[in-house]
């Protein structure tokens, strides 16, 4: 097996110190292009491979990113994922995933210690805000000296945080609703323990009684985020809310089960129902009718974390301080397709 080569072997043959060969290979400017251009064709004719395990050693950095993610079994948690390990690849960095298996399950301090001992650089805490799963934070239970930034979670000003307005999103759904003419705008949520589900049923309720409607328990209904669950759900909403003409449901899944039930039911959508979804899941554009919904591009949320945790990483390098706790929140955009697509009829009651 022939020898690997070294960065000193670059070194001597193309005439220069290990420092400048050094600098060539973290892509530093003082060099000149002369010299760069000299130094990148040893490297390849050599086939010289730098080493990861030196370069962290050197520089105290193993370029690795802690990440923390759970319910992979569904598309918006997965799809973040995606974001992240594309964009960390593109910036150097590799990926340290731990998963788990539910969402309310919780060993915070067993997850993280194991990170820590594979000498990460920073955290991504994917889990969403479930119940009692972020105790451990407000608690103060674990105390790090790397950047940790956690995703789809309520505010918190001593913490980094990057989320979607869920409230806001809400909001343009049930606006939207009202602009097409519906008066009487049901809501199904998701599990109300979850933080976007709570954020979701607070915006529709906010933008109804801004618009001087007034919300009653009759008219909203807990779902599961599954589009089963709104089988038994949506006669039950029907029953309860006679009068209802549009339905905003808290994700495109459960959305699309109350298309179905309606049709079943012998309810035509758009002109004696109005539905809207939360997610933006692409196949939503090709049911019958296709599905008018709030998206949120999941892919675009996991680049983003990776960007402000590589910023974080760097400026703790670079000045020894960790930067402010930094909130970023991200503009859901409404798609308006056949299932809420009603002329506006203003004498409607």
């Amino acid at each position: 097996m022939p020898k690997r080569s070294t960065i000193k072997q670059v070194a001597r043959i193309a005439g220069v110190s290990i420092q400048t060969v050094s600098r060539v290979l973290n892509d530093r400017p003082d060099v000149s292009p002369e010299t760069r251009l000299h130094i990148q064709q040893i490297i390849g004719e050599l086939g010289y491979r730098p080493s990861a395990l030196a370069r962290s050693l050197i520089q105290r950095r193993s370029h690795t990113l802690g990440v923390v993610s759970a319910g992979l079994r569904f598309d918006g948690p997965s799809r973040t994922l995606n974001g992240i390990t594309s964009r960390a690849d593109e910036l150097g960095y590799t990926v340290l995933f731990k998963e788990q298996r539910e969402f309310t399950n919780t060993p915070a301090e067993l997850l993280i210690q194991t990170l820590l001992s594979h000498q990460v650089d920073g955290i991504i805490w994917a889990v969403p805000e479930v119940g009692d799963n972020r105790d451990w934070v407000d608690k103060g239970l674990i105390s790090l000296q790397i950047p940790i930034i956690f995703l789809t979670m309520e505010y918190r000003p001593n913490l980094s945080i990057v989320s979607y307005d869920n409230f806001q999103g809400a909001k343009m759904a049930t606006e939207h609703l009202l602009e097409q003419g519906y008066k009487h705008i049901a809501h199904i949520s998701g599990p109300l323990d979850w933080w976007e589900s709570r954020q979701r049923k607070a915006g529709w309720q906010a933008t109804l009684e801004q618009a001087g409607i007034e919300v009653q328990e009759s008219h909203w209904i807990e779902g599961n985020w599954s589009a089963t669950g709104v089988e038994t759900l949506f006669p039950q909403l029907l029953k309860q809310y006679p009068g209802m003409d549009a339905v905003f449901a808290a994700n495109d899944q459960m959305a699309l089960s109350v298309i179905k039930s309606a049709s079943q039911a012998g309810i035509d959508i758009p002109s004696r129902l109005g539905v809207v979804g939360f997610d933006g899941l692409s196949e939503t554009a090709y049911y019958t009718p296709s599905l008018s919904t709030v998206a949120q591009n999941q892919y675009l949320l996991g680049c983003t974390v990776v960007e402000q945790i590589v910023q974080e990483i760097e400026h703790f390098h670079k000045e020894g301080i960790a930067t402010p706790p930094q909130s970023t929140i991200l503009q859901t955009e409404l798609l308006v397709r056949h299932s809420s697509g009603r002329a506006k009829s203003p004498g409607r009651e």
